[in-house]
């Protein structure tokens, strides 16, 4: 009988996740591993990968174990390394609820992009204490299909371009990355957002996530895209002393960002688990056999 693998689905705004549980961090997931647990035809399916492991057993998270027992060890649809996922921590928070390892409340998680605390309610929406985004000097621009646009550069802990547009549909298929310039500006590529808005406070986004295509919800994007839209309306938090809070619409569901005057970001949507069982380790070799070239010809 073959070894097998436990594993969850789950998803945050509809952007989704496999989860896999290795708290001693004994599973080996190279890329191609990743990348064919993520195939949406022939594996699981996800927009990502949340491998869920004990901070002291991974040699990244280490440092950061004496603040966060768990390390969210994200990778995305493709096997390529993320430095953050908002969407994810939610969804990396309610497993670990689910599991039994946390109960509602404050909760810290450790990730590339620093330790994030999270709170739990009990049931319904998870907040997550983003950090402060950063906002790169210099001028950004976009492309599709022939139309430009600036771009407001914002990291989350990963980059983002955000740009304004006139309607959503400008934004084109997003199967592939959209170009932008200068290229130093994103060295090992970029998350690009384009926004309309809804209403006072309000706007809508569609997202091509670095690695993954477009996907149905980014929360690291969503952050971006309200401190970008602050800037434009003249609300920075740190210049009028008040939070400022935007709702963004995504084509899978809506997140509530606000963003207070010593820069800290808070995100709240939901995140949900929806199935969970067994990988077949047999399958999962043979699997990655198969999408080794794709991944390192990606």
């Amino acid at each position: 009988m073959s070894t097998r693998i436990a594993f969850l689905k789950a998803h945050g705004t509809e952007n989704d996740f496999v989860i896999v549980p290795d708290p001693e961090n004994s599973v080996d997931l190279p890329p191609a591993a990743v990348a064919a647990l993520c195939d949406r035809r022939a594996g699981i399916g996800g927009d990502g990968l949340l491998h869920v492991v004990r901070s002291a057993a991974h040699p990244e998270a280490r440092e950061m174990a004496g603040e966060a027992e768990w390390f969210m060890d994200y990778r995305n649809g493709d096997g390529s390394v993320a430095e953050m996922c908002g969407n994810g921590v939610r969804a990396f928070a309610r497993y670990l609820q689910h599991a039994g390892h946390v109960t509602a409340g404050e909760l810290a998680v450790a990730t590339r992009g620093g330790v994030k605390t999270v709170h739990l309610a009990k049931d319904g929406d998870v907040t997550v204490r983003m950090g402060r985004a950063v906002l790169p000097e210099g001028e950004v621009t976009v492309s599709v299909d022939g139309r430009s646009w600036p771009a407001r550069n914002v990291n989350m802990g990963n980059p983002h371009a955000v740009a304004f547009v006139e309607d959503l549909a400008h934004a084109g298929s997003l199967f592939t990355a959209p170009p932008f310039a200068p290229a130093s500006a994103y060295p090992d590529g970029v998350n690009v957002e384009f926004v309309v808005d809804r209403g006072p406070r309000h706007v809508a986004m569609r997202v091509h996530e670095r690695g993954s295509g477009e996907t149905r919800s980014c929360g690291t994007g969503a952050c971006a895209v309200a401190v970008a839209t602050a800037r434009r309306d003249g609300a920075d938090p740190a210049v009028t002393g008040t939070p400022v809070t935007y709702t963004v619409d995504l084509p899978g569901g809506r997140l509530v960002i606000t963003e207070h005057p010593d820069g800290e970001i808070e995100m709240t949507g939901p995140a949900e688990i929806v199935a969970e069982g067994q990988i077949d380790a047999d399958w999962l070799e043979r699997a990655t056999a198969a999408k080794t070239p794709e991944v390192r010809n990606a």
